[in-house]
């Protein structure tokens, strides 16, 4: 029996220092070494003829040395090591930058393979730095070779190395974990080989035989999961609210009307909440769509019934707004709000979590501070988590755990297009508000390059000198050479003693303690500071009316989903209010994406054209949505096995719910509660069926 979980270390060719340099990228594992797979690959094995070279392509030669190596000293730190190679059809230089070692390596007359960038300049050829073989030997060359995500400091032949070695020591004996009759029926590779050829391939038919069938586990895993959860949750007894209160008692008194799209949601939680099965729903709607008011009706519904309610935000500042919004809506039905922070001081904390068990208070809304073991309900009916996707499946878990299977609503304002949410949520049912309130008005949005940078102050400064405000947003908070970009700290310091000294300017970012971050918060939101400068921590956010201009600079670097979270930090209030994105590049996608921010609002047009220009990868950065890091799955390319899979998953559960039959006993480890965020898997999410744990 192989132990998939030793130690990386004691893998032949590691050792304690590479072990730890493996560690960064999260393989601890024989198992996490052999599931991390390759991000692309090199073919190597296709030799051309030196009269075939062009100019810029990577390509392998078979050529005998007839030069020695000769050593040019071009300056200081820079010597290039030189021969001449030939064939049939010609000859060419080969070189290496500082690469002495090379001297005494090769032998004149003897024939070599090799893998490079070719130069060709005024008729002569040349190719650089490759990687060579002597004939017999195909160690770098005549082959696919796999390429890694890495580190700096990890060469790549380093990482192949331990992956070959690791192979070796599973070769043939993994045992399958998919039924035969999957296997079958959808002409699947087995483990053993799909593992072996999806690192290293022997030719592109065979990568892509091997990836389709770790995707399709992958998938049927995740589905299988979900599928599972759903189940226990219709299977849970839940709370009956009362029928006979109603939500147009609170409807009827709200300063504006509801939106046809809000009306249509309650109606669907009203109607889960008078069942008597738990409610687990997802309530998706773009940033300004109204959800909080209508977290809001649910929540009277609960209290008017004889219920606690909990209304969980990601930050402090966000919870202290959401307790001014329903203060001032339900405080005329005599309901009792209060808000847990850890801020507060601890002999108010102790007086409030006195009154919250005595049932004194009605709805508590708060932090992470709710999740602690001290905050105990009377009866708690009704969890709320706002900006879902910062709470994992096991904080829900706690905070639900407090009350006897109470009805949850997760509120998520990153739009996610339906038919994706609906395969990626498959544990919860989902209410969409597509539509917004008719008095926003459309958030004015213009691309422009840096030549256009002071136009924009100019125009920044004018909406201040009217009264407005304006956040800065940029990538970074130190400044990264390699890539160019601003940072925050960088950008505050020239903004403020120079670009625009005359105001009020100040930064924020991810690195920053709490309190210091709510504080400036604080300030902007009180009209203390004019510019707030920052990273993307203001993306889930503060209400701030007054703030009417969005600077975003860099704005190739972020995603569209991400750039429309943004945006809808302004137009908040009674102003007209303007995104300006500062984009550098030519590339067409670069253009596309500044286009189509530019054309539409609409959330859940720009996450389809995100996911369809940047792929699952980037368009869901797990960190920011909480959706599942896959080790090979990319859900735009393969939605078509995702669907497939969700069908398969479905008939599965349904003719056989507890995966009990001798058929599908493989499968039986597959439908674990998965993780949902970095939060609960201390950042990976291993292929589920590969390893499951029985």
């Amino acid at each position: 029996m192989i132990d998939l979980n030793q130690s990386i270390q004691y893998i032949k060719g590691v050792g304690p220092q590479r072990a730890t340099l493996l560690q960064k990228l999260n393989i601890y594992t024989l198992e996490d070494l052999i599931t991390y797979f390759p991000r692309e690959y090199e073919d190597r094995s296709n030799p051309k003829k030196i009269m075939q070279l062009i100019d810029g392509e990577e390509a392998l030669i078979e050529a005998v040395v007839i030069s020695k190596v000769t050593e040019i000293k071009v300056r200081k730190n820079m010597i290039i090591e030189k021969l001449i190679a030939r064939d049939e059809t010609g000859s060419c230089i080969i070189s290496w930058f500082n690469q002495k070692y090379l001297k005494g390596k090769f032998e004149v007359g003897e024939k070599y393979n090799f893998f490079g960038k070719v130069s060709v300049k005024y008729g002569k050829v040349e190719i650089l730095n490759p990687v060579f073989d002597k004939e017999e030997t195909s160690q770098n060359t005549g082959k696919i070779i796999p390429i890694y995500p890495s580190t700096y400091s990890l060469p790549q032949g380093t990482i192949r190395r331990a992956i070959e070695n690791g192979l070796s020591i599973v070769e043939g004996k993994l045992e399958e974990t998919l039924p035969t009759y999957l296997l079958e029926e959808y002409h699947l590779l087995d483990l053993n080989t799909a593992i072996k050829q999806i690192h290293f391939p022997d030719d592109f038919k065979e990568y892509k035989r091997a990836r389709t069938r770790l995707v399709f586990e992958e998938l049927l895993g995740m589905q299988l999961a979900l599928l599972n959860l759903k189940q226990e949750n219709t299977q849970n007894e839940g709370i009956e609210f009362s029928k006979k209160v109603k939500m147009s008692e609170l409807i009827n008194k709200l300063p504006f009307n509801l939106t046809k799209a809000q009306l249509r949601v309650l109606e669907e939680i009203d109607n889960d909440m008078e069942s008597p099965h738990s409610m687990n729903r997802l309530l998706q709607g773009d940033v300004g769509s109204g959800k909080t008011i209508v977290a809001m009706i649910a929540a009277y519904k609960a209290v008017k019934s004889g219920y606690q309610v909990a209304i969980m935000a990601p930050t402090a500042i966000l919870a202290s707004q959401h307790l001014e919004s329903f203060e001032s809506i339900l405080n005329q039905f005599g309901i009792r709000c209060e808000l847990l922070i850890s801020s507060i001081t601890k002999k108010k904390k102790i007086e409030l979590l006195g009154r919250l068990q005595n049932g004194e208070i009605d709805i508590l809304i708060g932090t992470h501070a709710m999740l602690e073991e001290n905050v105990i309900f009377k009866n708690l009916g009704l969890v709320v988590t706002d900006e879902q996707h910062r709470f994992g499946v096991k904080q829900r878990a706690t905070i639900s755990n407090k009350g006897q299977n109470p009805d949850i609503i997760a509120m998520s304002a990153t739009p996610i297009p339906r038919t994706l949410a609906l395969i990626l949520y498959g544990d919860l049912d989902i209410s969409i508000i597509d539509e917004l309130p008719p008095n926003r008005k459309k958030i004015e949005t213009f691309a422009v390059t840096k030549e256009m940078t002071e136009r924009v102050n100019t125009f920044v400064k004018k909406q201040i000198d009217e009264g407005r405000q304006a956040y800065i947003v940029c990538p970074l908070v130190e400044e990264n050479e390699e890539l160019g970009l601003k940072s925050v700290i960088e950008l505050e310091e020239k903004y403020k003693n120079e670009t625009f000294s005359n105001y009020k300017v100040a930064y924020l970012h991810g690195k920053m303690k709490a309190k210091e971050k709510d504080e400036i918060m604080e300030q902007f939101k009180n009209g203390e500071i004019q510019i707030l400068i920052s990273t993307t921590v203001i993306e889930v956010g503060v209400n701030v009316p007054n703030a009417s201009i969005m600077v975003v600079e860099n704005a190739e670097r972020f995603g569209l989903a991400q750039l429309h979270q943004l945006r809808g930090r302004v137009g908040r209030g009674e102003y007209q209010s303007y995104c300006i994105l500062k984009f550098e590049g030519n590339g067409k996608t670069t253009k596309e994406r500044m286009k189509v921010m530019c054309q539409t609002n609409d959330g859940f047009i720009i996450s389809e054209k995100d996911l369809e220009l940047r792929g699952s990868g980037d368009f869901f950065g797990t960190e920011q949505h909480g959706i599942p890091e896959f080790k090979i799955a990319n859900l735009f390319e393969d939605m078509g096995t995702l669907k497939k899979v969700q069908k398969i998953a479905m008939e599965i559960m349904a003719d056989d719910p507890l995966l009990e039959k001798e058929k599908n006993i493989k499968l039986s480890g597959e439908a674990i509660q998965i993780p949902r965020s970095k939060q609960d898997t201390g950042g990976k999410f291993s292929l589920f069926s590969i390893f499951h744990k029985k």
